[in-house]
C-alpha cells in the first residue's frame, strides 16, 4: 500500500536461511533506480549464495515491465559470476503479485 516504489533484497545461505533483508532503493510513483552492482557487492560481503529481489508497483499492476526484466537479467548475470543464484524476483501490487520464477523467466 505504499505510494512509492521500493526494491528490497533478501540475502540467503545455501540452505535458504535468511542472512539479511535490505531495502536497496526507494523511488517515485512509477519507478525506482536499482544498481545491480551494489546488490552483488552486499551479497559478497555477507557470503550469501542466493538472493531474492522484491519490489512493489504502486500503480496496482503486477506485471513485469521491460525495466523489471532488464534489472532481473542484470542481477542474475552479475550474481552468477560469483556463483550466487537469483532465486526469484517478486513484484507485489494491490491487484496481486508476479513471480519471475513462476512465469518461467528465471532458470
Amino acid at each position: 500500500r505504499l505510494a512509492h516504489e521500493e526494491c528490497w533484497v533478501i540475502y540467503l545461505t545455501a540452505s535458504n536461511r535468511i542472512i539479511e533483508r535490505q531495502r536497496v532503493s526507494q523511488g517515485g510513483v512509477t519507478a525506482t533506480v536499482v544498481d545491480h552492482r551494489l546488490i552483488v557487492k552486499r551479497a559478497l560481503e555477507l557470503l550469501a549464495t542466493q538472493l531474492i529481489l522484491i519490489h512493489n508497483h504502486p500503480s496496482g499492476a503486477a506485471e513485469a515491465s521491460a525495466q523489471d526484466r532488464l534489472l532481473t537479467e542484470k542481477v542474475a548475470r552479475a550474481a552468477a559470476l560469483f556463483d550466487i543464484r537469483l532465486l526469484d524476483h517478486l513484484i507485489i501490487s494491490r491487484e496481486g503479485d508476479f513471480s519471475f520464477l513462476r512465469a518461467g523467466l528465471l532458470r
